[in-house]
Formats: C-alpha cells, structure tokens, sequence
C-alpha cells in the first residue's frame, strides 16, 4: 500500500481525508471481488488516482456519491468501522492496472534475485502469482474497456531499453514505456466518465506521473542500488542529483499545466493530489530545493539517499505489512523501514502542520477549497 502521493490527513481535512479513503477502500475491495484476499496485497496509493480521475469527471458526483459510491460493513483498517466506499468503473480499472504492474515488479524481483526469491520453488511460485496477476487484470480491463496489452508491452519493452542505456543515454529515452504506461490507464478515465475530450490532457498528466515515478525511484534505489550492484538509471546513464530534480519539476509543473485543461465536475481531491502531495513527494525524494548562494547559485548538501533496511520476499514482506497496519506505524511513525524494499519511509503524519499549501485561502478542506488559488503555486 505504498506509492509516491502519500498525503496526511491533517492536510486533506476531514471531508478530502474522507473522499480519499473512499477510494482506498474501493480499490482495495474492487481487488478482492473480481480476484480473491490474496489480490488486496498489490493495494496501493497511486493506484487510487485512477479511481479519483474517473470520479472526478464524472456528473455522478454529488449527494450520496450516486452509483460511484456504496456502503460497507467493517475493517480491521478502518477501526471496525463502516464505511462509504468508491465502486464502479473506476474502482476496477485501478485494480486492474494495480495488478498488472504488480505482476511486472514480482517478475523484477526474480530476475534480479532478490531475497527469498533467489531460492529456486519460491522463485517458481512468484512466477506463477505473477502470471495469474497479469491474467487477471486483463479480464477486469476488459471488462471496462481497457486492454491492458499496453501495460504489458511497457513493462516488457522497459528490460530491453535499460539493457541499452549507457552514460550519455537521455533519462526520457529510458522513462519512455512507464510514461506510455500510464498515459494510457489516466486518459482512460476520460472514457469511463463520458468525457471524451478530457482525454489528451490525462494522457498528459500519466505521462508526466509516470516519468516522475521512474526519477523518484531511482533516486531513492542509489544507495541500495549502489550497495547491491543492481540497476539504476541514474547511475546508468550518468544523470546528476541536480539534473534530475530539474527533470522532476518540470514534470510536476507540466502536470499541473495539464490540470488546467481537464473538465472536471469536481477536482478538489485529484488537485490536491497531484498538484500538492505530489511535488512534497518530490521533496521527500531529493529533500526541499538547495538554496542559493550569495553569488546566485546552488548552495547547501545534496540530497542523501535514504538508509536502506532489510529487503524480504513476497510472503515475508506481506506478513511485515500486515503488522505495520495493524500497529498504525504506516501512519504516525517517525520512520519505518518498507515491509518489501527495506527503503526507509516516513510515517504519512510525521511533522504534520496541518494545510502549508494554501494557509491564506483554506478553511480546513486542503487546498480544494480554492477554485482560483491566488496562492497556491500551481496556480489552479
């Protein structure tokens, strides 16, 4: 259940914070009904964004949520509470393409051997869930109208690009299949809300998205990557800390431009995501921008990569997960080490001072509140 845009509560306020975990359920519950428990582990918070794109659009949206919506009975998660939870479309096209590039990183984990997935019958049972994953979120993408070919032939496309990069190799040259990838599944939901022209600049947004997804990763791998000898692209192609924070906020100032264009019937939720929670994504990867200099240039240290702890398989790491919910540290934790990576994370309410994006406009509800946020840096 992890991802880049991993918002706090207290910035979303109550009612964001409400519409957020409507969507975190929906998907997480649009797993198990389509594929079974065991699907719910490929969970995760940028999968949602699809599910809130779709609704977002959509003239469904309103009291009661309409057909988006429905209630459910308790969760260990939710404090044995009930809840309104999101459905539909939307909710399915997120697992489906939760399950295919869920599959894509089991498959990684073997190749590269890692952890228990070194030792040959686990190895043989990895392949075997991941062949399954991708089966499934074929049937589910079907079912909503989107082939999911277009992810797997990115994530098979993707080994041969970085087996050809070397020093010199353009960034955007290795990032390419992600950003297809997930161009395709964002403009998607232009379809399934019957908004056909919001599509281009969806496509926009993904792309964007997905190119991020690929810097932010890499940067926080160079250490680990370093240690192990595994592949990064930033190593690999002799990309700077500095050079790829430019590619970074380009991309986040690109996707805000593109949120411009989308005809939203109400975008509070999906603005704050991905114009606000995602650039301190950003910051959390290569800490905030350096200062200047007296002179006018960069000052300070560059960013350090985070310490790296124990990485561990697919059923190790689900049972430490388990444990990490159950035991809130996902949330109120200073840190903690991923249950599957071992990357060091920050607990989502860690040094939370409540709305910092748009404190001179906000009444508690995020930044949402601003239909023309004088204030906010996106300009939205």
């Amino acid at each position: 259940m992890f991802g880049m845009v991993r918002p706090c509560s207290h910035r979303l306020g109550e009612s964001l914070r409400t519409q957020w975990m409507a969507h975190l359920c929906g998907l997480c519950l649009a797993l198990r009904g389509d594929h079974g428990q065991f699907a719910r582990v490929v969970t995760n918070y940028d999968g949602l964004l699809i599910s809130v794109l779709a609704e977002a659009q959509s003239e469904r949206v309103g009291a009661g949520g309409g057909a988006w919506r429905r209630q459910t009975g308790p969760c260990l998660l939710r404090g044995m509470r009930g809840a309104s939870v999101a459905q539909g479309e939307g909710a399915r096209l997120a697992a489906a393409v939760s399950l295919v590039l869920a599959s894509a990183k089991v498959r990684d984990h073997v190749e590269d051997r890692d952890g228990l997935f070194a030792r040959r019958p686990v190895a043989a049972a990895a392949r075997k869930v991941a062949a399954g994953w991708t089966r499934a979120g074929a049937r589910t993408g079907s079912d909503v109208g989107f082939d999911t070919a277009v992810l797997v032939d990115a994530v098979e496309r993707q080994a041969g690009v970085e087996a050809l990069a070397g020093p010199g190799t353009s960034v955007l040259a290795v990032t390419e299949p992600t950003e297809t990838a997930t161009a395709a599944a964002f403009a998607h939901t232009a379809t399934l809300a019957g908004r056909p022209a919001n599509a281009e600049p969806l496509a926009e947004v993904g792309r964007l998205f997905g190119r991020l997804a690929h810097l932010l990763d890499a940067v926080e791998d160079r250490g680990a990557d370093a240690a192990s000898g595994a592949w990064n692209l930033l190593a690999a192609t002799g990309t700077s800390l500095v050079e790829a924070r430019r590619l970074a906020d380009d991309a986040l100032h690109g996707i805000r431009l593109a949120l411009r264009d989308v005809d939203f019937v109400d975008d509070k939720l999906a603005h704050q995501l991905l114009a606000h929670e995602l650039g301190r994504s950003v910051d959390r990867a290569f800490g905030p921008p350096p200062t200047m200099d007296p002179d006018g240039g960069p000052g300070g240290a560059p960013p350090r990569p985070p310490q790296q702890g124990r990485k561990r398989g697919l059923l190790a790491g689900c049972a430490v997960a388990a444990g990490l919910f159950c035991t809130c540290q996902v949330c109120c934790a200073e840190e903690f080490h991923g249950p599957w990576s071992g990357k060091k994370r920050e607990g989502a309410c860690r040094d939370c001072d409540g709305c910092d994006g748009c404190d001179c406009c906000c009444d508690g509800d995020g930044c949402g509140c601003c239909e023309c946020c004088s204030c906010c840096d996106c300009g939205v």
